[in-house]
């Protein structure tokens, strides 16, 4: 096995993981599974939520993956899949709950227009509290009229001194 394909499939699995992300978040999470994502828009008391078992469930896979893959070296691909799973969980990790949300104080006073258009987009997406009408599934793809509003606020901010 050669490397580049290697870290190749990580990257190709990392990609595809924000459309299998959109995909799950509207019709699953916003779906039949609602009762597990319904407290993470209409926030209760306490640290965890019911919708932190999402994360348990995409880890279980790629686990599984990485583990068929390090026991049978001829599925070296599954385990390429698997990291690439596990290395989007960690992407989606970083910026949901300690950029977005900040479950954990860290980057809480960012200024860079990313996560500016992603902050936006996401609050645009929590402010349906139902699992209908929602907008902006995605995690790390910002649609461009989120970049749009926050470009658009910087502009009126640097207008204003």
């Amino acid at each position: 096995m050669h490397w580049l394909i290697y870290a190749g499939i990580i990257l190709l699995t990392f990609i595809c993981m924000e459309a299998v992300t959109w995909l799950t978040h509207r019709f699953v999470m916003h779906g039949f599974l609602w009762y597990l994502h319904e407290d993470h828009h209409k926030k209760g008391p306490g640290f965890f939520e019911k919708n932190d078992w999402f994360f348990v469930i995409f880890a279980i896979p790629s686990i599984g993956m990485i583990l068929w893959g390090t026991l049978d070296s001829s599925m070296w691909w599954i385990q390429a899949i698997g990291f690439g799973v596990m290395l989007y969980g960690f992407a989606y990790f970083m910026v949901h709950e300690i950029i977005i949300h900040q479950r954990f104080k860290f980057f809480t006073r960012s200024n860079n227009i990313y996560i500016r258009a992603i902050r936006w987009a996401h609050k645009m997406h929590h402010k349906h509290l139902d699992k209908e009408d929602g907008e902006s599934f995605g995690m790390l793809v910002v649609h461009q009229k989120y970049w749009e509003k926050v470009k658009k606020d910087r502009e009126n901010t640097r207008n204003k001194k």
